[in-house]
């Protein structure tokens, strides 16, 4: 038994509240496994995930069950030694482990009663995923604003930043994330390359990508195309903004902003097609090369950024558009 094969699809809303800007876990025993305590099954899971929290011992799950917070879908609590049969949904708070701090603020764009529109720092996950939990745009701001029914409607790679959208109310989370879903968002970003002169604006790229669960770079290969990128524009930097990109990289050959019009939203496309072009955007650490962990600087970013969005309102019907200001850096530590 392991986490990925006892993990449903999240449809039921949690009995549990969200905690300190985290959703509990639901958890839900295999139908082909043996029955076991609710202790037992919590234990298990909590001593093999990848990164356990080194305080998150015997008496921290004996303290969950404790206090009432292993529950079933009806919010009824287990006790240690209750039963937990096959098929049956267990619901518990993880302790997630220590992680290095991103020295980036959030900068708020926008709020009403429906929406929040965020500024993403770059190395700041969208949505708590794999060993990024609270470092994470939902739990910060969910902790920060108190707003624990924020849940963003579209993301934003690791490394890209700029432009989210979030929602703040559950009845109406489904209409934002069906207009991404199904691409009635104008979205504009801005990616920082070396200058290559035969780049034309107007050039659409056309392609067929596939990324394999698992891999961390994705691919062009042949086929039908399935993602489309507009190069809107191309501007050589002038020569103070050069030299605030070398204080941080090194020197580099001449430099352009280019403009980019997504059609389609498959992963990483934006810098596929640039790298594909022959101008990776400057501080990728996926392509051409993969970086290590250790190589990883919060200093030097990925320069590509979510510089708008625009759509009309599902709700209203009335046109919205959300833009942050043009800029080489999101911020400073």
């Amino acid at each position: 038994m392991n986490d990925r094969l006892v993990q449903p699809p999240r449809r039921q809303r949690s009995p549990l509240p969200v905690r300190d800007g985290l959703t509990a876990t639901r958890a839900r025993l295999p139908e082909d496994a043996a029955a076991m305590t609710a202790g037992e099954f919590v234990g298990h899971l909590i001593t093999t995930q990848r990164r356990r929290h080194p305080l998150d011992d015997a008496a921290a799950l004996q303290a969950r069950f404790d206090a009432g917070e292993v529950v079933d879908r009806r919010g009824h609590p287990f006790s240690f030694s209750s039963p937990v049969a096959p098929g049956e949904d267990v619901f518990f708070y993880r302790t997630p482990a220590p992680e290095e701090p991103v020295p980036y603020d959030i900068d708020i764009l926008h709020r009403d009663d429906d929406l929040l529109v965020a500024d993403k720092p770059p190395f700041l996950a969208t949505m708590p995923r794999g060993k990024h939990i609270t470092e994470t745009l939902t739990v910060r701001l969910r902790r920060s604003l108190d707003l624990p029914d924020l849940v963003p409607a579209h993301r934003l790679d690791r490394f890209t930043s700029g432009v989210i959208l979030c929602t703040l109310r559950p009845e109406i989370r489904g209409a934002y994330q069906r207009l991404f879903a199904e691409r009635r968002v104008e979205k504009t970003y801005e990616a920082i390359a070396d200058h290559e002169p035969s780049l034309f604006p107007g050039t659409v790229w056309r392609s067929r990508m596939e990324k394999i669960p698992g891999e961390i770079q994705g691919r062009i290969i042949d086929g039908e195309p399935n993602a489309i990128t507009l190069l809107a524009d191309v501007t050589p930097l002038n020569p103070a903004e050069q030299r605030e990109l070398e204080a941080v990289h090194g020197p580099l050959p001449p430099q352009a902003r280019y403009i980019l019009h997504p059609e389609t939203g498959r992963t990483h496309q934006l810098r596929l097609h640039m790298w594909a072009a022959g101008v990776p955007i400057l501080g990728d650490n996926i392509y051409p090369r993969i970086h290590t962990e250790e190589e990883e600087d919060m200093s030097r970013p990925l320069h590509l950024i979510s510089t708008g969005l625009s759509f009309e309102d599902p709700l209203t019907g009335e046109p919205r558009e959300f833009t942050v200001p043009r800029r080489l850096f999101h911020g400073r530590r």
